[in-house]
C-alpha cells in the first residue's frame, strides 16, 4: 500500500496557526502575524503564506481586511448556517471539547439520487462519508457528505479517519459558489440513534452544495438536533 503523501506546505502552516487559535493562545480579536513574519517563521514564500491564511479565512477562523491586517474571528453563531465554516472551530469557540468520529467511507459510482444531490447530469464516481461531531459528550451534528472525485481526485487516497472532511476540503479546494437549503425534518431511526435523540424529534437540516468554477465539488447534509439550534440574523431595510 502506498504511503499517504505529506500535505502541501500551505496546509501544514494553516494547521499550525489553527492549533494556536483553537488552543486559545490567540483569542478572538488577536492580530495574526504579518505575512513577512510568517514567511520568516516558516521559511516559505509569500504565496504559501497567502494560501494558508486564505484557508483559515474560508474556515471562518480569521478575518482579513486591507490595511487592518488579519485577526482571529469572534464567534458568531449565525455563521454556522449561513457560511461555510469549520465545525471544530465553532465548537471550540463555545468552550466545549471537540471530538470527531468517522462513521462510514465508501468509493462508488454515483447513483441517480447522488447525482441529483451533486447536480451532475452524467455518470460520476463519488466518495461517500458519514461522520459525527461532538461538543463534549453530546453529538452536535451528524454529517452525510458526497465528494465528487473528478473535482477532488486527492480525496480518493484520504481516509478521513481523523481529519474531518469539511476542514480538509476548505484547506485543499478553492470554491467560488455555494448553495444552502435549510429545512426542519423529523429524525428517522438512523439520525435518532446517531444523535441520541427520540425518533421523530425535530432536526434542523442544512443541505449544501459547493462548486469550483462550474464543477460541483461536494454535497453535504448536516443534521442538528432542533432544540439545540437557532437561526439568527440582524438586518436593516434595504439590506
Amino acid at each position: 500500500m502506498n504511503a499517504t503523501p505529506p500535505p502541501p506546505r500551505y496546509v501544514a502552516i494553516a494547521e499550525a496557526l489553527r492549533a494556536r487559535i483553537l488552543a486559545g493562545d490567540w483569542p478572538p480579536g488577536h492580530p495574526i502575524p504579518t505575512e513577512a513574519s510568517l514567511m520568516a517563521e516558516f521559511g516559505c514564500s509569500r504565496m504559501t503564506v497567502y494560501r494558508a491564511l486564505w484557508g483559515l479565512a474560508e474556515a471562518g477562523l480569521i478575518t482579513r481586511r486591507r490595511r487592518a491586517g488579519s485577526h482571529v474571528a469572534a464567534p458568531r453563531r449565525e455563521e454556522a448556517v449561513f457560511g461555510i465554516h469549520d465545525i471544530e472551530a465553532e465548537i471550540a469557540r463555545s468552550g466545549a471539547p471537540y471530538r470527531y468520529e468517522r462513521l462510514s467511507r465508501a468509493l462508488r459510482p454515483a447513483g441517480r439520487a447522488e447525482r441529483a444531490r451533486l447536480g451532475l447530469a452524467g455518470p460520476a464516481e463519488v466518495l461517500a462519508l458519514g461522520a459525527r461531531h461532538f461538543a463534549g459528550p453530546r453529538a452536535f451534528v451528524l454529517e452525510d457528505r458526497l465528494i465528487h472525485l473528478a473535482a477532488v481526485p486527492a480525496a480518493r487516497s484520504e481516509s478521513f479517519a481523523t481529519v474531518p472532511p469539511g476542514r480538509w476540503l476548505l484547506s485543499h479546494v478553492p470554491w467560488n459558489e455555494a448553495e444552502h437549503r435549510i429545512s426542519a425534518e423529523p429524525a428517522g431511526a438512523f439520525e435518532a440513534a446517531a444523535l441520541a435523540i427520540p425518533r421523530g424529534a425535530p432536526l434542523l437540516v442544512l443541505a449544501r452544495r459547493t462548486w469550483s468554477g462550474e464543477v460541483p465539488v461536494t454535497a453535504v447534509r448536516l443534521c442538528y438536533p432542533g432544540p439545540d439550534y437557532a437561526l439568527v440574523g440582524r438586518f436593516r431595510p434595504g439590506g
